[in-house]
């Protein structure tokens, strides 16, 4: 990844400041779920209100396809952001119910220095997606400066993220600055030896992570209903568990690189089994010559986490993606969690640098506690799978090119 641009020495008083942020948050009923990617982009929007700037913040929500759809309207989100500026302080937050052109325009001309106003769902403009440039000049007629503050959209070229760039002066905020500078040190200059556990249901689906990251790492660990799939290619009996049963070559494929490039390959040694996949069901630890023919692994045993976390000690970076287990029933979040809290620890004792990303990811290490205790947990689950499998990102490319 080569230098971005970030905010240092901007100034950006009496500036007007496109700020492209992920407010793409969950929603249930009109209420939002989780305020987690709002509170991300106070320190951004704090550090430009600050130093005089209007700030014009630039967001999608949803997948509108081009067309105005009220219930993906960015309204209530900018209440929501405005609540949380309101916090500590009294910045204004107005919210403008277009997006680009006349009435946008003179929105942004009259909302005062060091006050932010939102702007409609970039979706709504089929241009949005395009990356077309005649909505991207729109877009930076809202500004002077641009500021990308959304990594989890970096891997979409989108006028937003990408045409805007070549418009107007371009820098990282604080958030895609923390996040950059995060993966950097996880993989492209970290200290060795560097574990990565990589879990979720298919092997089908990481074949380019797991290639990728054989490249980088020394130890890579194997969790999940992906695992089935490489035990199930050793020639272990797995049951009626979750497995690519097609993909049996492709696993041993990998473990021959992974062995070749001098990457240890590590899977569970035993497992937890149910007979049902629902919460609190009968469940029994096993060695993996003894799952039973009609049960099903759902996570794995004590002594697979006890070798994991014994590896982690002598690790010095830590990439994760993906569970161990089915985390979402207990109790088969143990293994999960039991591995999460102890990379915390190792954390908290400043021996391991920690790098964790993606939707379920995050959900199990805030099952397990300890989200904030992670060196940097990633709420950018395309843009972070994408980077561990080693793919340009154009959100940043972009930063860097035209920054």
């Amino acid at each position: 990844m080569n230098s971005f641009n970030i905010m240092d020495n901007l100034n950006v008083s009496g500036k007007r400041v496109l700020l492209r942020t992920d407010l793409n948050v969950p929603m249930q009923d009109g209420k939002i779920t989780d305020n987690t990617r709002i509170d991300r982009t106070i320190p951004t929007i704090r550090e430009l209100t600050a130093g005089g700037a209007t700030v014009v913040v630039l967001s999608h929500f949803g997948r509108p396809k081009g067309q105005v759809v009220p219930e993906m309207s960015l309204a209530p989100i900018a209440q929501a952001l405005g609540e949380a500026l309101r916090k500590d302080g009294g910045t204004d937050v107005t919210f403008c119910n277009t997006t680009v052109g006349t009435e946008a325009e003179a929105a942004v001309a009259n909302a005062a220095a060091g006050s932010v106003i939102v702007m409609e769902n970039l979706r709504f403009n089929e241009g949005e997606e395009k990356n077309d440039t005649g909505f991207a000049v729109q877009l930076a007629a809202l500004g002077d400066l641009f500021v990308n503050d959304a990594f989890s959209a970096a891997h979409r070229a989108h006028a937003s993220t990408d045409a805007v760039t070549t418009l107007l002066p371009s820098v990282a905020g604080r958030l895609m600055q923390e996040e950059l500078e995060a993966l950097q040190g996880a993989l492209e200059a970290p200290e060795h030896p560097v574990a990565a556990i990589v879990g979720g249901a298919k092997v089908s689906t990481k074949m380019d992570v797991l290639y990728h990251l054989m490249d980088k790492v020394d130890y890579l660990i194997i969790g999940g209903g992906m695992a089935n799939t490489f035990l199930y290619a050793d020639g272990v009996e797995i049951g009626a568990s979750l497995c690519e049963k097609d993909m049996a070559d492709d696993a041993r494929a990998i473990r021959a690189a992974a062995t070749a490039k001098g990457c240890e390959i590590i899977i569970p040694t035993d497992a937890v089994v149910a007979w049902k996949f629902e919460a609190d069901t009968p469940s029994e630890t096993v060695a993996l010559d003894a799952v039973p023919a009609d049960a099903m692994i759902l996570d794995a045993g004590p002594a697979s986490v006890a070798a994991i976390n014994e590896r982690l000690a002598s690790c010095k970076t830590l990439v994760w993606n993906g569970p161990m287990g089915a985390f979402e029933i207990n109790p088969f979040d143990m293994a999960t969690n039991a591995i999460a809290r102890e990379a915390a620890r190792l954390t908290a004792a400043g021996s391991l640098l920690s790098v964790a990303g993606g939707g379920d990811t995050v959900s199990a290490l805030a099952g397990a506690g300890v989200v904030d205790q992670f060196s940097y947990v990633s709420t950018a689950g395309g843009a972070f799978l994408e980077w561990l499998e080693g793919k340009e990102l154009p959100g940043v490319a972009a930063l860097v090119a035209h920054g």
